[in-house]
């Protein structure tokens, strides 16, 4: 089976700022790293940066407005501190300066397929082997197949029936099965990958 490349969601919803700010056009603008222990733990979180935008296109006074963790506050604040306008001339309805407000989201890909569910129920362990035998064993929890777990337990659906902490419970639990996982799949490349998934997240599957 082909595995699919999944990034991480990080959406720049929007920019919020006085009349006129139709002259931010971006030009370097990388996205926040999304801190790997939080998303192998299944934390999401909005965050929300205000800075100023100067003429000459950089960027400055950058502060948290709100977060959902202080991570995601740091890995925005960092990024956002590298990020770069397009110089404007100050004239007209033109300021030497713009307050920007600029809200995130840090969680999984929205493109992931609707039906991840069944694609997981049927995913093979010979398929996830070949990611497993080119991967050292500490970093078995970041193969797609995990991932893609997570992210299936994470969606509105799963969201809509299980609580945060019961997700995150989860989540936890089958991170910390996962060399068995691993070498469950390695001795049996016939068997469902499913098959070994801690039994409450079978169920929802």
């Amino acid at each position: 089976m082909r595995w699919l490349l999944c990034g991480v969601l990080l959406i720049l919803l929007s920019i919020e700022s006085r009349a006129g700010d139709e002259f931010l056009i971006p030009e370097h603008n990388p996205r926040p790293i999304y801190p790997a222990a939080l998303q192998r733990a299944g934390i999401t979180g909005d965050v929300r940066v205000s800075f100023v935008a100067y003429a000459d296109g950089s960027v400055g006074e950058v502060k948290i407005l709100e977060s959902d963790h202080p991570d995601l506050a740091e890995a925005s604040r960092v990024a956002i501190e590298k990020w770069r306008f397009k110089p404007w001339t100050v004239e007209g309805d033109k300021p030497a300066e713009q307050e920007v407000i600029a809200p995130m989201i840090f969680g999984y890909d929205a493109s992931l397929p609707r039906h991840l569910n069944q694609w997981l129920g049927k995913l093979k362990c010979r398929d996830l082997n070949q990611f497993l035998v080119r991967t050292a064993d500490q970093a078995w929890v970041d193969l797609p197949a995990f991932h893609y777990t997570r992210a299936y337990l994470t969606n509105s659906f799963s969201r809509a029936m299980l609580s945060d902490e019961r997700r995150l419970e989860l989540i936890a639990k089958m991170n910390r099965s996962v060399p068995y996982i691993g070498r469950q799949c390695l001795n049996n490349p016939g068997s469902r990958f499913a098959r070994y998934l801690p039994e409450d997240i079978r169920k929802l599957l």
